[in-house]
């Protein structure tokens, strides 16, 4: 049984309602029916795509936009330079190596936000925000979102290719009903969840699956959103909330418990195991972004119907936003077949397939979804009415520099190599 939970009831309190009721086409561009500028290639070669979705559910969708890409461009040919890593730590680190030695690809998938800015402060990527015009993808694109990815100085330098929700949790119905749970029970903040969890710690099963460090401030975006509500915690990121003050310290004392529910073992894993846990029935609940959706879809030891998913408690009617982006960085080996790539990237027909398989919604508002999950529906009308806050962990809310080191000092606390006070001050040190 799926939850439906995850549209709030109170819409009406969006601060950024994003509208995805259809808005027609793409201007006089020259486009196709299926959104992209088409038209015959001018050139062809080899597109090196740099991305870190090299398996599972990812790696579906990749190949879906893949496909897609070799129907609209067929005189390019793709090469996937695909660097396994959930949420692209290790991907980040080589492709930073790459742009430096002055070998990019042609090119590589980033999330939109600041996480883009040092990139552009570096001269890495280029504008394209020519091409939102070429493709029509400023009248395609929710006009708040072009505003998220639209600079100071006017420029926009990715092209998203899907919108994604981080403030989910998943849940085993079985575990839960064996824990002496209702699966349909409703948590209306960490307080009332923290019964839920003790039950299911008690039953024998973990309470709360997690995986590496970059799980782990996932999990502590979350807290931070239920503990402060979406303005202070936006306020963390413009500095309008004191990271030193009392309510982030509750923040992360709610932190602190809700990892002392966690599985001993979670520093080897990265997100698809500790999703499995509560698809094998080994874990009641798992705090993930919607990507995790594409895992239960395909897990062959869980029907469809057989899992819950709500927002994390004290977060309903809030939407913690990423979107995953594909850039033109400079000096490109192959700057015609990266349009191309950006082109389908764009495209409604590249964003259908590639969101129906990776388990996220398409950024277009023309996209067809009908044909989608019951839960990426539930995503759809909730990116359309919630309040918008931009993820930590997947780069929306900060630069790369500023995550890496929150992300260190997660480690130092959550490895019991420092205490919450120190947790706190280095927090407070890495986003000055």
């Amino acid at each position: 049984m799926r939850s439906g939970r995850l549209v709030s009831a109170t819409a009406g309190a969006a601060v950024l309602a994003l509208g995805l009721a259809a808005c027609g086409g793409s201007g006089d561009t020259g486009d196709t029916s299926d959104g992209s500028t088409g038209g015959e290639d001018m050139a062809g070669g080899d597109v090196e795509v740099f991305t870190w979705w090299a398996a599972g559910s990812e790696k579906a969708g990749l190949d879906a936009l893949v496909g897609v890409f070799e129907e609209q461009h067929p005189d390019f040919t793709f090469v996937n330079g695909a660097v396994a890593g959930g949420a692209g730590s290790a991907a980040k680190d080589l492709l930073q190596s790459r742009l430096q030695a002055g070998d990019p690809p042609d090119t590589f998938q980033a999330h939109a936000g600041a996480e883009l800015q040092d990139y552009i402060d570096a001269a890495q990527i280029e504008d394209v925000s020519a091409l939102y015009d070429e493709f029509g993808l400023t009248d395609a694109f929710p006009p708040d979102l072009v505003d998220r990815l639209t600079t100071e100085d006017g420029a926009i330098y990715s092209v998203p290719s899907n919108i994604h929700r981080a403030n989910v949790v998943w849940a085993n119905p079985t575990v839960l009903e064996d824990a002496g749970l209702d699966p349909a029970a409703e948590y209306a903040d960490l307080d009332a969840w923290y019964e839920a969890l003790d039950a299911v710690q008690e039953s024998g099963a973990t309470a709360l699956s997690i995986a590496t460090t970059w799980t782990q401030v996932h999990l502590l975006e979350t807290v931070l959103l239920s503990t402060l509500g979406p303005e202070a915690y936006t306020g963390l990121w413009d500095g309008s909330t004191d990271w030193e003050g009392p309510e982030v310290t509750a923040a992360l004392e709610h932190f602190e418990r809700l990892m002392g529910y966690t599985n001993g073992d979670r520093d080897g894993l990265d997100w698809p195991d500790a999703t499995q846990q509560v698809i094998d029935g080994d874990a009641g609940f798992n705090v993930m972004g919607d990507w995790a959706e594409a895992a239960f879809q395909e897990a062959g030891s869980m029907a469809p119907d057989d899992y819950v998913y709500f927002p994390v408690p004290g977060t309903d009617g809030e939407f913690d936003f990423l979107a995953d982006s594909f850039t033109m960085p400079v000096g490109a080996p192959n700057p015609d077949g990266t349009r191309a790539w950006l082109d389908t990237a764009g495209s409604t027909e590249g964003q259908e397939a590639f969101n129906k398989a990776k388990g996220s919604i398409p950024a277009r508002t023309d996209a067809d979804t009908s044909d989608f999950s019951e839960y990426q529906q539930t995503a759809v009308e909730a990116f359309a009415s919630d309040t918008i806050v931009s993820s930590l962990a997947h780069g929306a809310a900060t630069p790369v520099a500023t995550l890496n080191a929150i992300s260190d000092a997660t480690s130092k606390f959550t490895t019991g190599a420092s205490d919450l006070a120190t947790f706190q001050s280095e927090l407070a040190a890495a986003t000055m």
